[in-house]
């Protein structure tokens, strides 16, 4: 008998965030795997828009109204969408904010409240859906990193040790989840088509021209190239995969510069 490794008929994912852009991509991509979709947002008319636009592209999907950073708010959650759609199999922390400041004019309470929402927020999330996945004898974690967590850059001081901590907060999980049949794993997306990026996506403006000339690929990603690492971390094709950053960018962080044509 063969075996779908990427089949997730009768998992249940939750994605932080899902609501839009590329979280909304991945959650897509898992529902068409197969998986029931469950995204949570702090408006309810945010979740309301996106559960409709899953069903109308035939998914079967679930919004949750509640603070990733409260906990208190996500140990409630987490004990509602596991009574009224299902264990959680699938967890993707994506609810992330930034803040374009540079770090002398920075405000404590702005680098706070990144760190509070990328990096504090997964620890909360993640802590408690493992609880339920080691009673259970298993689960998938997946926490969106970012290439900031391995490069500077100008005015993102905040965001880039969120994100640099997420990355070695994921490999903690994965050393101390492993053992319970949990893989954690994270997925670092390069810069992507999505509605926040249009503005500086058109034609002679000078940071779309640095993306794809620094892109080995020569372009932005589009949100669906993601979908087949989300569905690969959240799969048993990946049951012996643990503590790994995936890097979705078309090749950034595999050159020091600009592609060459010369041979």
């Amino acid at each position: 008998m063969s075996i779908n490794l990427f089949d997730l008929t009768g998992k249940t994912a939750l994605i932080t965030g899902g609501v839009h852009g590329l979280g909304m991509a991945m959650a897509k991509g898992l529902g068409q795997a197969g998986a029931r979709i469950v995204v949570n947002d702090l408006s309810q008319e945010a979740l309301d828009k996106a559960v409709a636009e899953y069903k109308s592209v035939g998914l079967e999907a679930y919004g949750y109204v509640f603070n990733v950073c409260d906990e208190q708010a996500v140990i409630a959650s987490i004990a509602k969408i596991e009574a009224e759609v299902g264990p959680i199999d699938i967890l993707i922390n994506n609810a992330g904010i930034i803040k374009r400041t540079p770090i002398v004019d920075m405000t404590i309470e702005d680098f706070t409240a990144v760190i509070t929402v990328d990096l504090i927020s997964p620890f909360i999330v993640s802590k408690n859906v493992a609880k339920g996945m080691m009673q259970r004898g298993g689960g998938k974690i997946i926490n969106i990193c970012s290439m900031m967590s391995e490069l500077g850059r100008d005015s993102v001081s905040a965001y880039a040790a969120a994100k640099g901590g997420l990355k070695m907060l994921t490999k903690n999980m994965a050393t101390e989840w492993a053992k319970f049949n949990i893989q954690t794993n994270g997925i670092g997306p390069g810069y992507f088509a999505t509605s926040q990026t249009a503005p500086i996506r058109v034609d002679g403006h000078p940071f779309n021209e640095f993306i794809i000339s620094r892109t080995p690929a020569a372009r932005w990603g589009d949100p669906e190239d993601l979908q087949g690492a989300a569905i690969f971390l959240s799969s048993k094709a990946s049951d012996f995969v643990n503590g790994h950053i995936l890097y979705v960018d078309g090749g950034i962080l595999a050159t020091i510069g600009k592609p060459s044509n010369e041979d």
